[in-house]
């Protein structure tokens, strides 16, 4: 197809930045048909900035909150999915934030961001315009990517000295913990913390409660797993293969979660994610 643009990259964080960051995703795309995506819920907040084109979000996990056309848009952990649409034209540097980094990146806590979308503005002031102008000047992918880290790196650099910037060494310990799938109970006498104690302290640092984070951690290495046996041709591993390996009971399970998080059963989800790839979405803004 004439004047079709479809450019997609990614780089973990450097090692420096890695404790606060996962990685960077590049997308940029033009002259393709209309899209509709499902942002999914995940283990990382979600930072995007825009380059040529605003991030359209349709509906947010917050049904609450109004749809809106953001610039750049910093995204709490959340359990439902958000829909992002565009037009035929998408482009942005999208980065996934560890939710413990939130007080020392973003200056609160990840619970007060907890399924909302915000301005990034709102959250940076006049710094993240000065850093979206750099990317738009920047030639390529690995140089914008570097452009992020950079700014993120200041940042931390500023505020990691404040005392209120670090959560608690018990919250850090639960997280490593119940992502590795650790049960709730045993996490919090490890701790040293009741259960409810736990929970009231990762709901405010976090933004899920833990049981959910568990359970939002195992959904999103299941859906990976998905998708990536999907991408091979004649994979022996099915559905029900991949929920057992994962630790889900069995394939009604995984569909309650799938229903939950995803919007739809894995089957059908898996229908329209791979529907979307071959049509020119699935990367990009995938929150």
């Amino acid at each position: 197809m004439a004047g079709v643009v479809r450019e997609f990259a990614r780089r973990p964080a450097a090692p420096a930045l890695r404790p606060w960051v996962a990685g960077f995703s590049g997308y940029r795309e033009a002259g393709v048909g209309p899209v509709r995506h499902r942002g999914l819920p995940s283990p990382w907040m979600t930072l995007v900035l825009t380059l040529d084109d605003p991030l359209v979000v349709a509906q947010h996990p917050d049904p609450g909150q109004p749809g809106g056309s953001f610039d750049a848009l910093v995204g709490g952990l959340h359990r439902r999915p958000a829909l992002i649409v565009h037009d035929g034209r998408q482009s942005g540097v999208q980065v996934a934030l560890h939710p413990l980094a939130a007080r020392a990146v973003l200056g609160v806590p990840a619970g007060e961001l907890a399924s909302v979308d915000a301005d990034a503005d709102a959250v940076f002031g006049a710094e993240v315009d000065r850093v979206r102008e750099q990317l738009l000047a920047a030639p390529d992918w690995p140089t914008r990517f570097a452009v992020v880290e950079d700014w993120l790196a200041g940042r931390l650099a500023r505020e990691a000295t404040a005392v209120a910037a670090a959560p608690a060494p018990e919250v850090v310990r639960a997280w490593a913990l119940l992502r590795r799938g650790v049960r709730v109970e045993a996490v919090a006498r490890h701790v040293g913390w009741s259960a409810r104690h736990l929970s009231g302290r990762f709901r405010t640092e976090v933004g899920l409660s833990p049981s959910t984070l568990a359970r939002v951690s195992r959904f999103d290495r299941t859906r990976q797993a998905l998708q990536a046996s999907q991408a091979v041709p004649a994979s022996p591993r099915t559905i029900a293969d991949v929920a057992a390996e994962h630790g889900y009971a069995d394939h009604a399970h995984l569909d309650r979660d799938f229903r939950e998080f995803a919007g739809a059963p894995p089957r059908r989800w898996l229908a329209e994610e791979f529907r979307s790839v071959q049509d020119g979405d699935g990367a990009g803004a995938a929150r």
